[in-house]
């Protein structure tokens, strides 16, 4: 039986909390008119940053083999992640709204949680490696 790879399960999980919430209970802020801000494209860019790190982290636990540097490009993906709301797509000026308030805070702990996560499952790999 394989090990499985506990920092590749943890990072899993927060990538799909922040592909799910970006769209949803951590989403960017919500127009009564309908219409949506710049921090609806952080939302947008944060489902693709988030997916991904899902998409990599499955990898790493479905190839052992690979594991060391899908780890590696995980904790690449989780630094693009903290730095989507606010540095790459700018947010709304008010800080008392969702996106500043709550969005923004939410998805730097989580990608911050999956940076190192991924950086200590890269660190065990090499070590294995060793």
């Amino acid at each position: 039986m394989k090990k499985t790879s506990v920092p590749a399960m943890i990072v899993l999980i927060l990538a799909l909390i922040a592909a799910i919430g970006s769209q949803s209970f951590l989403g960017p802020c919500v127009h009564e008119d309908g219409s949506f801000g710049a921090c609806h494209w952080a939302g947008r860019a944060l489902l693709g940053v988030g997916g991904l790190l899902a998409a990599l982290a499955l990898l790493a636990l479905l190839l052992p083999r690979c594991r060391g540097g899908l780890c590696l490009a995980m904790a690449l993906t989780s630094a693009l992640g903290l730095l989507v709301p606010g540095p790459l797509v700018s947010l709304c000026g008010m800080s008392t709204m969702r996106c500043q308030a709550l969005m923004r805070p939410a998805m730097s702990v989580l990608f911050a949680l999956a940076l190192a996560a991924s950086a200590l499952g890269w660190l065990l790999e090499r070590r294995k490696a060793r």
